[in-house]
């Protein structure tokens, strides 16, 4: 059978399968051909940074080595290549060279595989040899960690000849062990087959220490107090890995420099020189030891740039800010280069690694930048030469995202969860005390929510928080018993719990007992609510409704109190009316906390509740003064329209279940029951419209800086006019001056 395949190949082989069928020559057997690969193919993965099972897929055919088009490239193929190289199957496949370009032929382009296939041969492609691709396309495959019975070790992953750097650290000269996290400044060593060896600084440059400290999770380098070092030099023994290093400075990793390594039998090594000692700038978050309350002053001028929808820091969907508006980049050539420039930009490292396809979730509205070209030594993504976009070039399915080198805080070995079935859940365990006296303890679950498990979470490093439990009986803690902190207040952007407020040694707990301790319930995904401000902005408009139409909304609490006082049923109120839309913008479905047995059921309106409070409306006076306010339960979360690639999966009818689908919206329409704020009592002026969904945290979210947004209003007595409608981080320096600090971000100040 596969003497066949070969004849489609080329002429050659047609005249060679017609011999081999005349001489009665017998097919090549299974065993032999696995060891050698298909055909005599050989196959190895390649590229950084990458794990034994993923990498750059090269193919040597004639004693030379190539890629593969990522064109037409799918999941399918990539099992077939995973066999090949030894693997049982894939997992995923990668594109436009995630781990870096290769080199030489590009061997197969439009290589198309049901999956099944024995050998790579066997699938449909152009041709060996014959693409129109360059190695910015070079296409990878991540394998399950899960090797072929009998096949051989040699044959699944063609090592590089020469060495390859995975790891980078920075060792303190003096006081190992006691320096606080992170460490910006120490001897530089690598991760070799011998261990941790150093570096010598003969011809070592900026450029170099610029490359390492991006791979350390630090956006700049600084100049060394070289003379204690060299004297401490002269006083230790040093083994050396590296004696000569070459990086251009926009290197994302090490191992894409130039590097010359010590062989075995060198018998001198860095004669007359001295280990590397590098320097690093901290970005703003990590500025601070881990230790102190995040109190840093705001940076100079306005962000440009910003990450969403990222489980942990330094991650996520790339959104830029142009005209006062943000907006996505598209994913077009994004690569290392461009993705380190964002993560510098923002303070943080090197980009681990470029993220295409929407992997961090879709964006909405408008999309800024495309085919975003950096040579890595910008200050800013604005720096880089892009191409103006249209809505016919790219989609919200194209979003490019980032993935940062951060610095090593140590902050995930002071927290532990215990008793959980898994370990994304449990009971909250801290570690304190000072050195020699450490131990753990539990934390007291009064007022524990939502935003302190979201830090917990992040802590931990297992990104969003599902729920935020403030009983955990049925979660046995073993012998921790203590409680050891009490009063914890978050805003849910810490990076860790001691940097949130709370009572400091004195604990003071309500509820005593280890069943009111704080838990946590901890996933990598969350929902990410926004609302469509426009619509708000097209649809306003003032109505008079008499009284004996409005009963039911008087049950629900949907009016003024002064509603009670009226000359029930003659009479009217008047009422500020809009309709709003809600996108689900996340990476998952927007849930009810509740249950379904405990949701309420409304006869007046003939519908259930699934949450108490699920948006606030309020009319405040310039300087934030509440005049007039509304609520909206969740009269019914369901999936009202869906982008076109999505299904719904939400509906009230029959008791159905609620929720928002990930790429749907909700749409409340102006002229439902509640959806109005009673201004009856409102006397004319100019004020502010404000809008907060799911303002009291009911319900984890990705990101709960997006769930306000602000109108000014500007009333006359008999009409309403509301203008420059805005999501609450999406103003400019000069509108904040203008509203008041959104509700739902509580001060850090100890209670």
């Amino acid at each position: 059978m596969r003497f066949v395949s070969v004849c489609l190949w080329s002429p050659w082989g047609l005249l060679l399968c017609q011999l081999s069928r005349c001489l009665g020559s017998p097919s090549p057997s299974t065993a032999p051909d696995k060891k050698m690969g298909s055909q005599g193919l050989r196959f190895r993965l390649a590229g950084f940074p990458r794990k034994p099972y993923e990498g750059r897929v090269e193919i040597q055919r004639a004693g030379e080595w190539g890629t593969i088009c990522d064109d037409d490239f799918t999941l399918q193929a990539a099992h077939v290549l995973c066999r090949e190289l030894g693997f049982t199957e894939a997992t995923g496949w990668t594109h436009s060279a995630k781990y870096g370009p290769g080199t030489g032929r590009i061997w197969l382009d439009n290589l198309s595989c049901r999956g099944t296939e024995q050998s790579v041969t066997e699938c449909a492609s152009r041709g060996w040899g014959n693409s129109d691709c360059t190695h910015d396309e070079d296409s990878g495959v991540i394998c399950k960690d899960q090797r072929l019975p009998g096949f051989s070790d040699s044959n699944i992953i063609e090592v590089e000849h020469h060495l390859q750097v995975e790891e980078v650290r920075l060792r303190p000269a003096v006081g190992w062990g006691r320096r606080p996290l992170p460490v910006t400044e120490g001897l530089v060593e690598v991760r070799l087959p011998d261990g941790w060896l150093k570096v010598c600084d003969k011809g070592w440059s900026p450029h170099n220490s610029h490359v390492i400290c991006g791979m350390l999770g630090f956006p700049g380098e600084k100049k060394v107090n070289m003379a204690f070092y060299r004297l401490l030099a002269q006083r230790q023994q040093h083994s050396f890995g590296l004696h000569e290093v070459a990086c251009v400075g926009t290197e994302a990793h090490l191992s894409l420099c130039s590097l010359e390594f010590y062989r075995a039998n060198d018998t001198t090594r860095c004669p007359g020189g001295a280990p590397v000692v590098v320097s690093c700038v901290a970005g703003p978050l990590y500025s601070m030891s881990s230790g102190q309350k995040k109190q840093q002053s705001k940076p100079q001028g306005e962000a440009l740039v910003r990450l969403k929808g990222g489980a942990h820091p330094g991650e996520g969907r790339v959104e830029v800010l142009k005209a006062g508006t943000w907006g996505t980049v598209c994913d077009r050539k994004w690569d290392l280069q461009a993705a380190s420039v964002v993560c510098r930009e923002l303070g943080f490292g090197s980009a681990r690694e470029a993220l295409t396809g929407a992997r961090m979730g879709q964006g909405m509205g408008a999309i800024h930048l495309s085919e975003v070209r950096c040579s890595g030594q910008e200050s800013s993504l604005w720096k880089c030469p892009s191409k103006n976009i249209t809505a016919e070039d790219c989609s919200h399915s194209q979003d490019a995202g980032v993935r940062c080198n951060l610095p090593y805080t140590g902050v995930d070995t002071k927290i532990r969860l215990s008793g959980g079935r898994s370990r994304h859940e449990g009971r909250v365990e801290v570690q304190i005390g000072g050195p020699g006296r450490l131990h753990w303890g539990l934390i007291c679950g009064d007022d524990w929510g939502t935003l302190e498990a979201m830090v917990a979470c992040r802590q931990l490093g297992l990104g969003y928080a599902n729920h935020g439990l403030q009983e955990t009986w049925y979660w046995d803690s073993g012998n921790i018993t203590e409680v050891v902190m009490s009063g914890v207040r978050c805003t849910g952007m810490e990076l860790s719990l001691d940097q949130c407020a709370h009572h400091g040694t004195h604990i003071t707990c309500k509820r005593t007992g280890t069943r009111f301790t704080a838990g946590v319930i901890c996933s990598e995904t969350a929902s990410d609510l926004l609302l469509h401000s426009a619509l708000v902005q097209e649809t306003a408009y003032i109505e008079d409704r008499p009284l004996h139409m409005l009963y039911c909304a008087a049950e629900e609490n949907c009016l003024a109190s002064s509603a009670r006082l009226a000359n029930w049923p003659y009479g009217h109120r008047r009422l500020l009316r809009f309709s709003s839309q809600i996108h689900n913008l996340g990476r998952a479905d927007f849930r009810p906390k509740a249950g379904r047995h405990s949701w309420v059921w409304h006869e007046c309106h003939g519908h259930y509740h699934s949450m108490d409070i699920f948006t606030h409306y309020d009319i405040l006076t310039p300087n934030g003064t509440k005049v007039a306010e509304g609520h909206k339960a969740s009269f019914c979360l369901e999936d009202t329209e869906c982008q076109e690639d999505v299904s719904k999966r939400y509906e009230c009818a029959n008791f159905g279940e609620q929720g928002i689908t990930v790429g749907c919206w909700d749409l409340y329409r102006h002229d439902i029951d509640c959806q109005w704020i009673d201004i009856t009592d409102v006397k004319p002026g100019n004020y502010i419209l404000q809008v907060v969904i799911n303002p009291n945290f009911e319900v984890a979210e990705s990101d709960f800086t997006n769930n306000a947004m602000k109108c000014n209003c500007k009333y006359d007595g008999h009409r309403i006019w509301v203008h420059n409608c805005h999501i609450g981080d999406a103003f400019s320096e000069e509108a904040n001056r203008r509203f008041e600090r959104y509700p739902g971000q509580t001060s850090n100040q100890v209670v």
